[in-house]
């Protein structure tokens, strides 16, 4: 997986979804402000994809897409840098799965496991959302869930969530 990361960084994929003030534009700005974290560069990033809401129905569709980088941050380091991307764009944590300017999840962490509190990698949903894994295979095909297997073998279970692939990011 770590083919394309310098030697010192790890290769990272990251989630990004928002679907408030412009969810296209706040993807997109994320995307750059992912790549211009300190020791970070960006690598790859998915198409945009337009998904229907998760655990609270009663909001817009969101636009999703997944972001492939280079980073010698550590893993809390680079949650950090996340979170502060997500404070500048305005996140608001009102409630679980609620409508948010941006929201950007570590997805993997080279081939890491971890479960601390405020910080599990791999992510622990991502092998069951569509979101997520049809724009990380997308951008890494073959790409492992350390733990569970390919990324790819999961899609046929997500079958019935419904996807819309946009443009680029």
């Amino acid at each position: 997986m770590s083919e394309d990361a310098a030697p010192g960084r790890r290769t990272v994929f990251v989630a990004l979804g928002s679907n408030l003030d412009g969810p296209r534009e706040q993807v997109a700005r994320g995307m750059l402000e992912i790549g211009a974290l300190p020791e970070t560069r960006l690598l790859k990033r998915s198409s945009l994809y337009r998904t229907a809401p998760v655990g609270y129905l009663e909001q817009p569709d969101f636009i999703n897409a997944v972001a492939m980088v280079a980073t010698a941050l550590t893993p809390h380091a680079l949650l950090d840098g996340l979170l502060a991307i997500e404070r500048r764009h305005g996140r608001v944590r009102e409630f679980q799965n609620a409508p948010r300017t941006l929201d950007l999840d570590i997805l993997l962490y080279g081939d890491l496991m971890l479960r601390e509190h405020g910080l599990t990698v791999p992510h622990p949903r991502m092998h069951e959302r569509a979101f997520v894994l049809l724009p990380l295979t997308e951008i890494a095909p073959n790409v492992l869930i350390p733990g569970k297997g390919r990324a790819a073998d999961f899609l046929a279970a997500c079958h019935h969530q419904q996807l819309e692939r946009l443009d680029a990011a």
